[in-house]
């Protein structure tokens, strides 16, 4: 039987693709995972029976469903984490298409739920935001065209991939949704820097961005709301800022201890957008260090392996998603502690949220994918081929 070095893993070519893809999977990266996932429903323990009583559901309502589509979540992690970087790139382009005419299409079929922003369709039974879906499959997508574009008589895809990103901003300005709108900038600048941007290309973006954040203040009263209560010296008390700020002062080093917090009575986003909130206060800075400690090793693992990737696509695709997980969990817990202004944005496979949970289980699923463990052959056999 034949063998094949995969970094330091030596993998059988005929075995299954279970005990293939256990070999080569990064399975810390998969352990932090299901950690999260497991503090996820511990919080949601705490925080959701106060929703669920005022929406007159059972207690742990909230709960149930968490964990329900937390199951779906990582059952489509795993599926996608067995694909091959090939196959992850041919169907991230065609849910990347299907995916942005969903988006297209919210005005005319989506539901703004009452909070003045169309961002969703309802299911019935649930809802579902597309802007989730589109993030990795975007990643996927630019990657693609970015690593082609390094190829002898290559596509212009840095120009392509710069258009197609415009137009998914503007979509989602006129939702408005300008923090998912900021994810999209950030991802594809991330993407373009490790394909070799040059510096003033990426400066002349910081500068159109911030253009853009003036006219959204300008044009938006919920926008500029945000933003003025962030650059106030005092935080109102009955604000969710106000009550986050108190929740994790309470909280101390330890906590107040399980179902003994008060922060979830008072915010209706606990168990959401400041589900870091509860941590803190419940569990205190040690719980909470915990989840930053998951997340930092999440991020540099996924790093450290994919700065030896010398397969352009697998490398920005890979840099990009984890990126885009790393900065999403660091606005969550900003915006709790006031590091940042408020948005809208849930803790990655800790927060409650069916959207949320699948799209990130996508993601995670193609960021295990590139940073499995492959053979790479000599670097002077791909500098070759490049200069064929």
């Amino acid at each position: 039987m034949t063998e094949m070095a995969h970094g330091t893993v030596v993998v059988h070519t005929g075995d299954a693709v279970i005990p293939r893809w256990w070999a080569s999977v990064d399975r810390v990266t998969l352990g932090c995972i299901l950690a999260l996932f497991a503090i996820g429903i511990l919080l949601g323990f705490a925080a959701s029976p106060p929703l669920a009583e005022r929406n007159g559901h059972e207690p742990f309502h909230y709960v149930i469903r968490q964990a329900f589509f937390g199951g779906i979540a990582l059952s489509v992690m795993v599926l996608v984490s067995m694909m091959t970087p090939t196959t992850v790139r041919r169907w991230g382009v065609v849910g990347f298409f299907g995916a942005v005419a969903a988006l297209a299409l919210l005005p005319a079929f989506g539901t703004d739920y009452g909070q003045g922003a169309t961002r969703w369709y309802s299911l019935g039974f649930a809802s579902l935001q597309p802007s989730e879906f589109l993030k990795p499959v975007f990643i996927v997508f630019t990657a693609w065209m970015m690593a082609a574009s390094q190829e002898v008589a290559g596509p212009p895809g840095k120009t392509v991939s710069l258009f197609v990103t415009a137009v998914i901003v503007a979509f989602l300005a006129l939702q408005p949704d300008f923090g998912q709108a900021a994810l999209i900038i950030f991802a594809w600048s991330v993407i373009y820097f490790v394909a070799g941007a040059p510096m003033l290309i990426l400066a002349i973006l910081l500068g159109l961005v911030a253009l853009g954040g003036v006219a959204a203040y300008n044009g938006s009263e919920h926008f500029a709301r945000r933003i003025d209560g962030f650059l106030s010296d005092e935080v109102a008390p009955n604000t969710q800022l106000g009550y986050a700020t108190d929740a994790i002062r309470e909280g101390g080093l330890f906590g107040t201890g399980l179902g003994e917090g008060s922060v979830k009575w008072t915010l209706p986003d606990a168990h959401t957008d400041f589900i870091i909130a509860v941590a803190a206060e419940e569990y205190g800075l040690a719980l909470v260090g915990l989840i930053i400690a998951l997340y930092l090793t999440i991020t540099l693992r996924s790093f450290f392996r994919l700065m030896k990737e010398r397969d352009p696509f697998s490398r920005l695709a890979g840099t990009g998603l984890v990126s885009l997980l790393a900065l999403q969990a660091f606005i969550n817990m900003g915006v709790a502690v006031r590091l940042l202004p408020a948005k809208g944005m849930t803790l990655p496979f800790v927060s409650y949220g069916g959207s949320s949970l699948i799209a990130t289980g996508i993601a995670v699923g193609m960021l295990l994918v590139f940073t499995r463990t492959r053979p790479q052959g000599d670097i002077a056999d791909h500098l070759l081929n490049r200069n064929r």
